[in-house]
Formats: structure tokens, C-alpha cells, sequence
């Protein structure tokens, strides 16, 4: 079986909304989770505060608790360097790697896999190595993603992979092969890399130049016109990127394809998604972990910083800022915009389901219906070892691409909860027409500013190269710096970020270590 990396497919343009779903006699329970853009609104608007009674003293303040914020925790703990804080807004750590918890499974709230890391991934492999996904050379079985993988319903019925076969035809399929060898000749320059960064230096201008354009005026330019071929390019950015194909540069769009080997193993996936990872890195760092401060204030302070939340006030050496980029103006005082950066909404729904639907059988981990302006599901279940599975989990993505993020934001608050519902519902009745006779509850995340969305020129602009140079004392953390949302990036940014500012107060990180035996 061929996975959505290894080749391509279609494109019928994101239709818009769906209405709502009919009635059912069966009530549904559930509503929205997360709900904090209330207190990240106080900071957009800079609402006026009450400075913090209490000042507290730590050489180091890491401000966010997303995977970034995390993962340099983890590298100032894995160092030696224990004298820090990680300060999180919201009572759950983790970020878009969040996960949640009832009586049929855990399941995301966001991320839900890391694909099988490259070898040229020295971080992510030492990490899930640590943490015992990598053992002695091989991938743990049971972390790597059951057949069957991924299904695509099309055409009324349901095909293995998501590349449409179903009336594809021969010129659909000659393009497929002209796409496939357009991404092995980019794979080959070796500038397309997971983490990014490590292919910086082998991109010329050729590849810099396909910042400059849209994914879909790349495709009209290179004669690309099959519309499975292109449907899927458009889903394969919605699905990463929350962007269409229009909105995403090219270089972002080619990115989703090249960077991955060709026939990569995997993915790795557990019922609660990235939340596994989570739970390790929680639970590792947890003392240092101080959830439920909302920082409002970050201002130099003499040599050093001066963090306000409000619970206490920080003074420090240094401060790693992991929270998405978008907060850094409205937080750091004298700090200017990032008009680059665009930032896209998302819905994620968990349905709980106390029975499967008809159309369930052979059902897949990931799970897309073509044609929706939605992203289909995951099933919580999946890696399960039971050889009948009647109550499941299953998650539901829905980025709104195709609109102006504010537009898409206004309609995602505005909304009620029973709105947002029925179109859930609504969309996966296109493959399952009875689905809303089986679930029992349905759980809503919305999500504002999901993901920072790599469109046309957000590679090569000032604002990341801005981000990526740090203040003084102060370095920033935060997939963002990549333009893109995936943990790889987070972890070498929040990786990067506590190297630096060990070097700045330790002096190296084997000074670090010898300070930390004396003491």
C-alpha cells in the first residue's frame, strides 16, 4: 500500500461548510473543551492587570509548556542544568499534543503520531529512545501504526490508501508519475530535511524562489492538472499545513512530500496520539512544571529579565520563550509585530461511539472522505489488540482553510456548540449515513491559532529570521521558527533554544555538568 507520502493524488477544490444534520431521536451529549480564549484575548487586548505581589528568583524561565517548551526542559534536565521553571497558561501542558481520557480510551486533542524519524533525526530518535519507542536498533511493534493504515472513501465506497484509485484514469495515473519523480529529483537535493534547518544550507536559489509562489501556481507551472492529483496536494496541506493549496507556499507544499524517505516505515501512533509523549515528558518534569500561569509582562531587567504572571513575578538570567509567536509582541515589552505570520483555526471533535456503524468494516487508523471540506478521523482504537472492538473513540479534524483566518475565527466562536456538532456529524454521514444512531457524546476543541501556516514567502521572511537570531538573554522556542507545525520541529527549536542559553550562563554544557557534579 502506497501512503499519501509516497506519491499523490486528486483535488475537487474544499467545498463550503455543510449544512446542518438532520435530527435523530437519540440525544448526544457533549461540548467544548479548552475553552481559554477569554484569558488569551485579555492579552490581545491588553487588558489592564494587577501587577504580581510576589517576585521569586530562577537563573531560567521557560514561558510555554507545548512540545518546544517541553522538549527544552527536557534538554536543560538531560544536561544537568536543574535550576529552572516552565511556566504553562493552561492546566494541561503539552500544547497541540494534549489528549484526553474516558471509559472507552484515551485520545488526542491534536497531534496524534510522529512518523518513523529519518536517520539524519538524531533528536527525535534520542528522545523516543529514551523513552522506549526505539530499543536496540528497531521500532517497537506495538507503536507502529496496524494495518489497515489509511482508507479513502470515494465514489461511494471505501479503497485502501489514499491515493484515488477508483476512476482514476491513465492520464490521472501518468501525472501521479510525473509528481512522484518531480519529489525524488527535490528529496535528492538533500535541502528538504525534517528538521528544516538541516537543510538550510543545500537550498539554492532554485528551491528558495518556490517560497515565492503558491503550491497550486507551482502545479498550474509544472502542467499539473489531474484533479485526484491535485485534490490531494490541497488535502495533503489542509492535513499539515491547515492551509489550502492555494494559501501554502510551494515550498511548504513540496516540503509534505520530500522530506520523508520514500518508503518510510510507521508511523508511530498510540490511542491518545503525541499525548504518549507527553505523558513521559510530564512525568519527567514535572517539578519543574508550574501550570495554570498566564504570563502577562516580559521586560529586560538590568542584565537579565523580569517574567510577570499571576501567580508571582520571575527574575532571571534567561528566558525561553515556547508559547506560539504570535503572543511574543503583545508579551514582550518593546518587542515589534510579526506581520509574516498567519495562523490557522481548527475544529478537533472526539466522538464517542457506543456501537460501530455499517460501513465500519475494515476500518482504517486514518480514516478520509473525498471530497470533504474536512479531514476525516482517527480511530482511538486502533492499536488495540481485542479482536472485537464495538465501543471506539474517534477524532475528528477539520482545519478551516480556504478563508481569511479571521473570517474562519469569527465563525469558529461564533457558533454554538450544537452548530459545530451537526456539521461534524453531518460530514461523516457522507461515508456512514446512520453514524448519529451510534454516538453517545461529542467533544469539541476549538482552536483559534492551531498552527503558524507556511504561506507564500514565510520561509525566507525578516520576522522568522528575526526569531531565530533571539534577544539578549532571551531565545525563542517554537515550531513557528520553522513556519510549520510538527514535533520535529518543535524539539529542535526547544532543543537549540536551552544549547544557547546554556552557553550563556554555563558557558558550555559540559561546564554545566561539571558545575552540577561539584555541587
Amino acid at each position: 500500500m502506497r501512503t499519501r507520502r509516497q506519491i499523490v493524488t486528486g483535488l475537487l477544490g474544499a467545498p463550503a461548510l455543510v449544512g446542518l444534520a438532520p435530527k435523530t431521536d437519540r440525544p448526544i451529549a457533549g461540548g467544548f473543551v479548552f475553552e481559554s480564549q477569554e484569558r488569551g484575548h485579555r492579552l490581545r487586548d491588553r487588558v489592564a492587570y494587577q501587577p504580581p505581589g510576589e517576585t521569586r528568583r530562577s537563573p531560567v524561565v521557560i514561558v510555554g509548556g507545548g512540545m518546544a517548551g517541553l522538549c527544552a526542559a527536557w534538554w536543560l534536565d538531560k544536561k544537568g542544568f536543574h535550576d529552572f521553571v516552565l511556566l504553562e497558561m493552561e492546566p494541561q501542558a503539552g500544547g497541540n499534543s494534549r489528549f484526553g481520557q474516558n471509559d472507552v480510551s484515551a485520545y488526542p486533542w491534536g497531534a496524534h503520531y510522529i512518523p518513523v524519524p529519518n536517520t539524519e533525526s538524531v533528536l527525535v530518535r534520542e528522545i523516543l529512545t529514551e523513552f522506549g519507542a526505539f530499543v536496540d536498533g528497531q521500532w517497537e511493534e506495538r507503536f507502529l501504526c496496524h494495518s489497515p493504515q489509511e482508507r479513502l472513501y470515494i465514489h461511494g465506497r471505501w479503497q485502501e490508501g489514499i491515493e484515488p484509485e477508483i476512476g482514476a484514469t491513465k492520464a490521472d495515473h501518468e501525472e501521479y508519475r510525473r509528481f512522484s519523480e518531480r519529489v525524488a529529483d527535490f528529496r535528492g537535493t538533500g535541502a528538504f530535511t525534517i528538521p528544516m534547518a538541516l537543510g538550510e544550507g543545500k537550498a539554492g536559489p532554485a528551491i528558495k524562489e518556490l517560497d515565492r509562489l503558491s503550491f497550486a501556481a507551482w502545479l498550474d507551472r509544472e502542467g499539473f492538472r489531474s484533479p485526484y492529483l491535485r485534490w490531494f496536494c490541497d488535502y495533503s496541506t489542509r492535513d499539515d499545513y491547515g492551509a489550502a493549496l492555494t494559501e501554502a507556499s510551494a515550498w511548504a507544499g513540496l516540503h509534505y512530500f520530500a522530506a520523508r524517505e520514500n518508503e518510510e516505515k510507521g508511523p508511530l501512533t498510540w490511542p491518545e496520539g503525541n499525548g504518549w509523549l507527553l505523558r513521559k515528558l510530564t512525568g519527567k518534569l514535572g517539578k519543574y512544571l508550574k501550570t495554570k500561569q498566564l504570563v502577562r509582562r516580559i521586560a529586560q531587567q538590568g542584565t537579565g529579565w523580569r517574567v510577570e504572571a499571576e501567580g508571582a513575578a520571575w527574575t532571571a538570567d534567561a528566558v525561553i520563550f515556547a508559547a506560539p509567536m504570535y503572543l511574543a509582541p503583545h508579551l514582550i515589552e518593546g518587542f515589534a509585530p510579526l506581520p509574516s505570520l498567519t495562523y490557522s483555526p481548527w475544529v478537533v471533535s472526539n466522538l464517542t461511539l457506543d456501537r460501530m456503524p455499517d460501513g465500519a468494516e475494515g476500518i482504517a487508523w486514518d480514516n478520509v472522505i473525498y471530497g470533504s471540506p474536512a479531514l476525516g478521523y482517527v480511530a482511538a482504537t486502533h492499536q488495540s489488540l481485542r479482536t472485537r472492538i464495538d465501543k471506539t473513540v474517534w477524532t475528528h479534524y477539520w482545519a478551516l482553510a480556504g478563508a481569511d483566518p479571521r473570517t474562519a475565527r469569527r465563525d469558529l466562536l461564533g457558533a454554538t456548540w450544537e452548530s459545530w456538532r451537526d456539521r461534524v456529524v453531518q460530514d461523516i454521514r457522507r461515508a456512514h449515513p446512520r453514524i448519529s444512531e451510534c454516538i453517545r457524546r461529542v467533544d469539541i476543541f476549538r482552536n483559534g491559532h492551531a498552527m503558524s501556516r507556511p504561506g507564500v514567502g514565510v520561509r525566507g521572511s525578516g520576522d522568522l529570521r528575526r526569531l531565530r537570531e533571539g534577544m539578549n538573554g532571551l531565545q525563542f522556542a517554537h515550531a513557528d521558527l520553522s513556519g510549520f507545525s510538527i514535533f520535529e520541529e518543535a524539539q529542535y527549536w526547544g532543543v537549540r533554544a536551552a544549547q544557547r542559553i546554556l552557553g550563556r550562563i554555563g558557558g558550555s554544557e559540559k561546564k554545566v555538568d561539571r558545575r552540577n557534579q561539584r555541587n
